[in-house]
């Protein structure tokens, strides 16, 4: 995932009935106020850039590295291909995933559902059953943490992959029949399973031809 920034909003009204909302940097000791979930989706499509949705707080998302974007996409090709005719539905990361059993929204990286309840939704998805984030220096605590914690209150989700963007190596979170996860850690040479689409792949398609080097800032 690219990096975060908390952002704060201010609500303006109008003679309209609707409520119109503008991006605006307050200072610090001023309390922001808080979105509903559908003051949110409006004052999204306004703005340029994405924001994910917690707890009735916004969060901008800043792009991350060509590596980063190179592997997302990479990802969401593989499973789009792999799943054709299929009725799965590829994410990539400008699909929203609600967090299920919340009003709360994010965009990982890439993301696959089975479900047909998703079927017929059009500003998000709730079921997916694989969801994947690069990791970024400045998210990557995030991601394997509190993110983690949110997603794997999903019932559906089976198979949760953090990539790394600055080394060949990636991590599955995988829910077992018995509802245990697991952690699996892929380097080079390996072959990564995905129980939840039945793919496996050698970990060098995701990373061929890049240059891979550490990250000097987020």
């Amino acid at each position: 995932m690219g990096v975060y920034h908390r952002i704060r909003v201010s609500r303006q009204t109008t003679t309209l009935p609707n409520i119109i909302l503008t991006k605006k940097m307050i200072a610090a000791k001023d309390k922001a106020p808080q979105l509903t979930p559908q003051e949110y989706f409006i004052w999204e499509e306004q703005q340029l850039e994405k924001h994910e949705y917690i707890n009735g707080e916004v969060y901008a998302m800043t792009g991350g590295s060509v590596n980063h974007g190179r592997i997302a996409i990479r990802f969401t090709a593989m499973f789009d291909s792999h799943l054709q005719n299929t009725g799965c539905i590829t994410g990539n990361s400008d699909i929203k995933v609600n967090i299920f059993g919340s009003n709360n929204y994010t965009y990982p990286d890439a993301s696959v559902t089975c479900d047909v309840r998703d079927q017929t939704t059009t500003q998000y998805i709730t079921y997916p059953c694989l969801i994947v984030e690069v990791l970024s220096k400045t998210t990557e605590a995030y991601d394997r943490g509190g993110k983690f914690r949110m997603y794997r209150q999903n019932p559906a989700l089976i198979d949760y992959l953090l990539v790394s963007s600055t080394s060949v190596e990636i991590d599955l979170y995988h829910k077992n029949d018995a509802g245990d996860w697991l952690i699996i850690n892929y380097k080079p040479g390996d072959t990564i399973e995905l129980k939840s689409i039945n793919l496996n792949f050698p970990i060098e398609k995701v990373y061929r031809g890049l240059t891979l080097e550490p990250e000097n800032g987020g």
